[in-house]
């Protein structure tokens, strides 16, 4: 069952402060690694995606010239068959019935051959751009195997130290009131991490805003959740500070 006094309240919400802050200290010592590696594997991602499509553009390419040249081979056969009856045709009428024929498939046949100029441009383009790709892919997944090395390399360093951190906090958020957890959490990323605050010399620990004497009075007695009036973090009493070891 949770303690709900303000006092006990106030001490959670510092507790886990301090160690989410220890967290974060952790958590940038790995610098820009985590950002890096996710965009590195984000690109490894999308040149995959981009060689699958080039490769399907050629076989597909590839297809479409075979089925050309099937069907030039096809016509010229109608073209040679068309000419042949024409020497034993009969009337006119035959005659030029035969010849449209012909030009209709001399007209197909161009627009074939020029079809297939088209296949083979857009598979030499297709085959660079593949090649390109692949040394691009080569390089990219060179680099996130690298830096994924040395981002392991440094999360083992402080392995320890981190799952100590995230096992205290697992510990501290059923101890917490959840409305209080939720207004920490959005306080907490707003903030760049930090919700709850000691005053030190009079003075907000966040924003450093003067806090007048009478609400540090009133902070003191830790009757009342009280926040900061420019920044809106949580502001704890010296007591809760000092008291921080002796969480019930």
């Amino acid at each position: 069952m949770k303690d709900t006094t303000v006092e006990n309240r106030l001490k959670y919400l510092y507790a886990i402060q301090i160690v989410d802050s220890q967290l974060q200290e952790v958590n940038e010592l790995k610098g820009d690694l985590p950002q890096i590696v996710e965009q590195l594997e984000s690109q490894v991602d999308d040149i995959k995606a981009k060689i699958k499509e080039l490769n399907n553009t050629i076989k597909q390419c590839k297809i479409d010239r075979d089925n050309a040249d099937v069907e030039i081979i096809e016509l010229a056969e109608k073209i040679e068959k068309y000419k042949n009856q024409q020497l034993n045709v009969k009337s006119n009428k035959q005659y030029d019935a035969l010849t449209r024929e012909i030009e209709a498939a001399e007209k197909k046949t161009a627009q074939l051959e020029k079809d297939l100029e088209m296949y083979e441009g857009k598979m030499e383009a297709g085959k660079k751009d593949l090649e390109t790709a692949m040394k691009l892919m080569e390089q990219t997944t060179e680099e996130l195997n690298e830096k994924k090395k040395e981002l392991r390399e440094i999360s083992k360093e402080h392995e320890k130290e981190e799952l100590k951190l995230q096992h205290q906090r697992e510990k501290l958020i059923p101890r917490i009131d959840k409305q209080d957890f939720e207004k920490y959490e959005r306080i907490r990323k707003a903030k760049n991490g930090l919700a709850v605050v000691p005053i030190k010399r009079g003075a907000c620990g966040g924003c450093f805003s003067r806090v007048p004497p009478q609400k540090i009075l009133e902070i003191r007695q830790n009757s009342k959740l009280y926040t900061c009036e420019r920044c809106g973090r949580i502001l704890v009493s010296d007591h809760i500070v000092e008291s921080i070891n002796t969480i019930p």
